[in-house]
């Protein structure tokens, strides 16, 4: 492991963020926080969710004349939002010869209508609100890994100039070594999260609508839901989780969770272009979703730009199904930016995200199945930003009664019969997480545990989750998932215990951060 990276490491307040690890978007704005729930309410939109999609769906509400309530369980952005790289893309991380083949040409053009919309959306938002978030257009490129397949490029231009899309084959790229070809997405964008979801919340308030952090929704029904144990009356439901957690099972078997690395690295300023560069992602991956590089550029301070990389891709809880630590997958994503942009000095920020990855490529967005008021955004995969915001139109239109041309490609009812090979290799993946309940767990004795480190333990039938605390202090839990009974591994990266199943995820101290769990690791007697 390299020691530079390690020396940089940021740790940050549980409720601030989902992870041990802080982003440079977090780290480099202000929290935004609000008033804790105290009293219950009645209002016609509950939203539950204070990340991009629960606050553009609420912002868009809002302008439309509803009164709406947001609840978020930590403060704004402190979930997959605050995590995320920012690209604003309509260059999606499946290719679209590849969407062709699941559904067809029309729907590959629906798919590209609605990001390249979601990303005029955000412009018209910063405009209309004059949020200061380092929005800007840039140019993105689409480049081949050594994996794929030279005549897999030219399919992917002919297939997005099919839906839509101003493509062009360009011989080399700006700023990043590579001997190209690469397809150029013109158009793109970029901006600074955190200080967007600002903005967004100034808007919202500022029209009256009602928003409240620590507040957790729980008994999500179609009346509404409790907020740290206070009615919500409701008669629209939206719940913005990143993973639903008012479904059990359903959405649950549509999309896996997976975990995706990103570094940030000094650069001098002015040495790199602003653009967006992604590669056509590892053919030869054990995933089912092949993980890709996806990188940009951002301003740090007079003297430096930030270059911050992403990937390195594991399903949740599974990174030792490669032989690969979780802490060692940023050494593999130093390697391949150093080589690829040479420019890059110190790295000062790294990080990981939760994204869910839907078996056949689109986002779950709108009425959630069997529900006629209760509303769901999930499935981002690696296009969270644009799908977030897809979602918000979405589910506005839905409320509003009008009648929105990408419903059906959204619809989080659907079954997409050209995917089932991958939806029974997603699914055998997730049952044979359970075969853990016969594994002697990778920590024999309590005492083997160094201080700030936690792990498994078997006692008897027993599966104990141990977290020994700096001070030498050992916190133990029942290691079964409350979701679903599966056994959660120890995540040493961002210090959490992490569900192989379906993604949950929680800290050290057992509170849950990601769903679809939505209760706490049981404590136990150490």
């Amino acid at each position: 492991m390299n020691n530079c990276i390690m020396e940089h490491k940021k740790i940050t307040n549980a409720d601030e963020t989902s992870g041990n690890n802080v982003s440079f978007w977090v780290d480099s704005n202000q929290q935004i926080s609000y008033s804790k729930l105290n009293e219950s309410l009645k209002t016609e939109v509950l939203i539950i969710g204070g990340g991009i999609a629960g606050l553009t769906t609420a912002y868009l509400l809002l302008k439309s004349g509803k009164q709406v309530v947001l609840i978020e369980d930590g403060f704004i952005g402190s979930g997959e939002s605050g995590r995320t790289t920012a690209h604003l893309s309509c260059a999606l991380d499946d290719r679209y010869y590849y969407l062709e083949d699941i559904y067809d040409v029309e729907s590959t053009m629906l798919a590209a209508e609605s990001h390249k919309t979601a990303i005029g959306l955000i412009e018209d938002i910063v405009n209309a609100e004059s949020i200061d978030c380092h929005f800007k257009r840039i140019d993105g490129y689409l480049f081949l890994d050594p994996s794929d397949k030279s005549e897999n490029l030219q399919k992917e231009l002919d297939a997005s100039q099919s839906a839509g899309i101003d493509t062009i084959m360009v011989p080399t790229m700006p700023g990043i070594s590579h001997p190209g070809p690469a397809i150029k997405f013109p158009e793109q964008a970029q901006f600074h999260i955190m200080k967007y979801l600002t903005g967004l919340c100034q808007a919202i308030i500022k029209m009256g609508g009602k928003i409240f952090t620590e507040t957790k929704g729980e008994n999500i029904t179609s009346e509404g839901a409790k907020g740290n144990g206070f009615e919500i009356k409701a008669s629209h439901i939206v719940v913005a989780t990143n993973t639903p957690v008012n479904d059990i099972v359903t959405m649950h078997t549509k999309q896996a969770a997976y975990r995706s690395y990103v570094i940030a690295a000094k650069v001098p300023k002015g040495a790199l272009p602003y653009a967006l560069w992604w590669d056509t992602g590892n053919m030869d991956s054990r995933w089912v979703s092949q993980p890709y590089h996806y990188v940009r550029l951002e301003a740090y301070d007079e003297a430096f730009d930030l270059l911050i990389s992403g990937g390195e891709d594991h399903k949740t809880g599974q990174a030792d199904e490669e032989h690969i630590p979780e802490q060692d997958r940023y050494y593999n994503l130093e390697q391949w930016t150093r080589k690829h942009f040479p420019e890059i000095q110190e790295i000062i920020y790294y990080w990981s995200g939760q994204v869910m990855e839907p078996v056949d490529s689109l986002g779950f967005m709108g009425k959630n199945p069997g529900d006629e008021n209760i509303y769901i955004i999930t499935g981002d995969s690696g296009n969270g930003m644009t799908h977030a915001t897809i979602g918000a139109l979405l589910i506005h239109d839905s409320i509003q009664g009008i009648q929105n041309p990408w419903e059906k490609l959204y619809s989080p009812s659907r079954i997409t019969l050209n995917t089932a090979k991958d939806f029974v290799k997603e699914a055998a993946n997730m049952a044979s997480q359970y075969l853990d309940w016969f594994s002697p767990g990778d920590v024999k004795k309590v005492e083997n545990l160094p201080k700030g480190s936690g792990g498994i333990i078997t006692s008897g039938i027993s599966k104990i989750a141990a977290y020994k605390d700096d001070n030498d202090v050992l916190h133990t839990f029942s290691a079964v998932c409350p979701h679903l009974g599966c056994v959660v591994k120890w995540n040493a990266d961002e210090k959490s215990f992490d569900c192989p199943c379906h993604g949950s995820r929680f800290s050290c101290e057992g509170k849950v951060m990601n769903g679809p769990a939505t209760k706490d690791l049981a404590k136990l007697k150490p």
